[in-house]
Order: structure tokens, then sequence, then C-alpha cells
């Protein structure tokens, strides 16, 4: 990449954020032994309003934690977005757990609750096996309807995972979880601290829970299972997840900036819907019920051909401009998975959608330069 070259997403990083790196390297504490993992993990429970955080080396980690802690049945299936990144349903595979993917509704990007009630309704008519879990995605940052999820879920028994890498500072604003922020209403919310997200830890994860017994059978299958801190004694089979410390003082550095970087992205966010408003041939991000955490800034263009001549005229600007995710049902390692609804949301909003540069440090001019050559392309047409 180019030093001009403008990115999709990076991360804000100050001195502060060396400041703490510094005194790791002076304290000698380093690795996932360190008195910043359970600072950092305090610290970010308090911001999400939850009673138990638990740091761990990535968003996949966590899901993958998560699933773990839930001990399901070999071969349970496990209700995914559709259209999300590939871990989330690769957590489920790594436990010989079969991923079911739900389609998205088109108001919101996100798995479509209908379409969860109407599945479970039919197996419950015909007596059939229900899912061992169910794990909606908050796409880019925008508050899936977990609400309804939740109430055909919970009739069922049926523990609701929120994946929320990408969605730190989200929140509903309207109806039973208004005031929650995403991640915080099922038994689990998962969280990624990647490079790319709103908070970095450089790279990391954690799981954010209410229930204090499945926090603590997750902190424990972090590391390794120990059984005895003073002994080499392990109880199951558990996994090297613990985040270390070293990762640790980087995101408490940025938490302490959290209410303005979550500040500026919805800034990013805002300015985009206004440079679009009323622009046909384009449709604005998802709007609402909620406050969105600007994470990842994604229009919809009427068709795919629109989208692609855009995206090259940005990338001819040295701007960077992705598409979302290509739906799981369409990726090789989960082509045989099971399908509620026919997928073609998810397929019309990959087909269409393209992400524009979102990071907290973008400048208004920078900014204008995207928006400019977007609008640009639409009235050419």
């Amino acid at each position: 990449m180019s030093a001009s070259r403008l990115p999709l997403l990076e991360p804000e990083l100050t001195a502060r954020e060396a400041t703490y790196l510094s005194e790791c390297v002076t304290s000698g504490y380093v690795s996932s032994v360190g008195p910043l993992v359970p600072r950092f993990e305090e610290t970010i429970a308090e911001i999400l309003g939850v009673k138990h955080a638990v740091a761990c080396v990535s968003g996949t980690a966590a899901l993958h934690l998560s699933l773990a802690a839930l001990d399901l049945p070999a071969t349970s299936e496990v209700f995914v977005s559709d259209l999300t990144f590939i871990a989330t349903a690769n957590a489920a595979s790594y436990l010989g757990l079969r991923p079911v993917l739900v389609d998205s509704e088109p108001q919101s990007w996100n798995m479509d609750p209908s379409a969860v009630a109407d599945e479970l309704a039919r197996r419950s008519a015909r007596g059939e096996r229900m899912p061992g879990a169910i794990i909606p995605v908050h796409i880019l940052g925008y508050p899936a309807d977990v609400g309804r999820i939740l109430a055909v879920a919970d009739a069922h028994g049926i523990p609701v995972i929120e994946d929320a890498a990408g969605a730190i500072g989200a929140e509903w604003d309207s109806g039973p979880l208004s005031g929650q922020m995403a991640g915080t209403a099922g038994l689990a919310g998962c969280y990624s601290f990647n490079g790319n997200k709103l908070i970095t830890t450089g790279g990391g994860g954690l799981v954010a829970s209410e229930d204090a017994a499945f926090a603590t059978r997750v902190r424990h299958l972090s590391t390794q299972a120990r059984a005895s801190q003073d002994e080499y004694d392990h109880d199951m089979i558990g996994y090297n997840y613990r985040l270390t410390n070293i990762a640790a003082a980087l995101g408490l550095a940025q938490l302490e900036r959290f209410d303005s970087l979550l500040k500026r992205r919805r800034a990013v966010a805002e300015r985009y819907d206004q440079a679009f408003a009323g622009l046909s041939g384009l449709t604005l991000p998802p709007q609402g019920p909620h406050k969105r955490s600007g994470w990842l800034y994604a229009v919809l263009f009427d068709d795919h051909e629109t989208r692609d001549r855009v995206r090259l005229s940005l990338t001819e600007a040295d701007i960077d401009a992705r598409p979302i995710w290509r739906p799981l049902h369409l990726q090789r390692p989960h082509a045989d998975a099971r399908l509620v609804g026919s997928g073609a949301i998810a397929e019309d909003l990959w087909h269409r959608a393209l992400a524009l540069p979102s990071s907290s440090t973008l400048e208004q001019t920078s900014q204008d330069r995207v928006s400019d050559i977007v609008v640009s392309c639409i009235l050419a047409d």
C-alpha cells in the first residue's frame, strides 16, 4: 500500500499506548500473566454494563470458547447468520457442530428473526431436534433484532450467543433492550479487538456475560482448563486462548479514549449519510432503531455493475473500498450447510454493498474525496 493510499480502516495509536507498552516491557509482564489483563477486563465490563468479561486472543477464540462452554452434544446444529465473516460458522465447526445458515432481513442486513421463528415453530410442530445455540451477528456494527430472536429462543430453551465482533458501542434505542449495548442481551457477547476494530489490542477478543457460572467456565477453558495454579493439573480439554498482558496494555490505552473513538466513528457515518441523502441509485445502510457503532460504513447500490464501477473509480484514486462478505452458503467450507430461507437476500446484499473508508482518524477532506467520487459515479450513470 502506498503512503498516500486511503485505507479502509486503520487504528488510532497515541503516546498513551506507547507508555503502557513500555511499562509492560520494563516490568517483564508481557505474556498472559500480568496485572493489565484483569484491569482490561474490569474496565471493559464497566463500559459494556455487564458483570463478567473474559479476554482472549481473538474474536474467533471468543466464539469458540462460548460454544465450547455450552458443552453441546456432537453434531448439534447452531443457527448462524449467513451474511457474516466466516469465523462465526468456523467456530461451530471446530467443535464438530453443524452450522445452519439463516438468511438476512433486507432492512437491517442481519439475521432474519421471522425466519428463525418460523423454522423453530416448524421443528416444534414436527418434533424435530432444536438447534443447540443461535448466533446472530451485528453486521458492520448495526445491532440485530436480538429481542425477537431471544423471545423465540427462550421459549425453546436455546441459548443465544451474540457475535458483536465489530459492534462494541452499538446499542438499541427502542424496545425491551433499549439502552443496552449490542452483545449484552444474550447468554454471551463476543467481541473482536483486531487492528481494524473500533478498539484494538493488536489482536484480541472478549466474552461478555451476566452468567457467573458460564463466564467461569469460559475463563477455565481459555487457560488450558488448568485445575490448579500450583500444579500442571488439567480437568478437561482446554485452549491456550488467554489475552497477553502486552495486548491488554494496548487495549487499556484505547479504552481510555473509548467515548471519543466511538463519537468520531459515528461522525464519519453521519457525514456519509448527509453526503448520500436522497441520492438516486444508492441506499443508505440500516438506520435503526439503534445507535450504530460506526465500525464500517457500507452503502447499497442499485445493481452489481454500479457497485463495481464505483469501486474501480475509488481504487484508481488510491482509495480502499471493498465488497462485504460473500455469504457462507457460497463459501466452499460451508457449501453443504442447511439454509433457513433461500439465502437470496444475503446474496443480493453481497452483490450490491460496498464498504467505504471508516477510520476514526478519517479527516473531513479525505472523506469528501470518497463521497465526491461515489456521487460523481452515480450521477454519470
